[in-house]
């Protein structure tokens, strides 16, 4: 199912409609998932997943849904799997990805060797800003085991912080980062999806992602 979302009024605790769900459980589904970016990466379905391997030369593979817009909800179970280097392991990344395009987007970032989450903001050229770093999240699982991400930017039309953009992320249903972004308008991407990844080359990196579901502020 697709949908293009609308500008709604977005509250920090605005009422949430699906627009898309994605349980990766056949053809049809995986290929709706398309990649963004990645010099090298290689994909497969496992019956109830969405599988990525890391190639060479290669730090983050990155994936798209069908869903757009600008004000929008992404989940997704996000897995570290077995197959990544031990060397590696550490490093790797699992994240949430909204209002990507041009190399830009909004990323919600976890460690899960080092229970660690990042709230970034990346720019075109590369540059990252570090909206919320947080450690020792008890929440975030290691490998082979379920992280349930969600990632949330809403343009705020109301009050002090109108034009500003509010983020929230959660790790199950804790809420790691809850910030307020006020140069949004940099962003004008509004691709949504996921990716593995490291700071470094992460050759060798494997992630599975499942029950990805995209939501909007409910316009009633």
């Amino acid at each position: 199912m697709l949908a293009a979302a609308t500008a709604f009024a977005a509250p920090a605790a605005a009422q949430l409609v699906g627009i898309y769900r994605n349980g990766m459980e056949s053809k049809g589904q995986l290929a709706q998932i398309t990649k963004l970016s990645g010099y090298s990466c290689a994909r497969n379905g496992t019956g109830h997943a969405l599988r990525v391997v890391v190639g060479k030369r290669t730090k983050e593979c990155s994936y798209r849904t069908l869903a757009v817009g600008r004000d929008l909800e992404i989940a997704a179970t996000e897995r570290l799997l077995s197959g990544t280097p031990k060397a590696l392991r550490k490093s790797t990344f699992l994240a949430l990805n909204l209002r990507a395009g041009g190399g830009a987007r909004y990323q919600f970032a976890v460690f899960p060797l080092q229970r660690k989450a990042q709230l970034r903001k990346i720019h075109a050229d590369g540059t990252i800003d570090y909206l919320d770093i947080e450690k020792g999240l008890k929440q975030v699982q290691g490998v082979d085991k379920a992280n349930k991400l969600r990632l949330r930017a809403f343009n705020v039309t109301k009050g002090d912080e109108k034009g500003n953009c509010r983020i929230r992320a959660f790790v199950g249903n804790k809420l790691v980062s809850n910030v307020v972004d006020e140069g949004a308008g940099d962003l004008q991407g509004r691709a949504s999806g996921f990716s593995v990844g490291s700071a470094k080359i992460a050759n060798g990196a494997e992630a599975s992602f499942d029950d990805v579901v995209v939501r909007v502020p409910s316009p009633f």
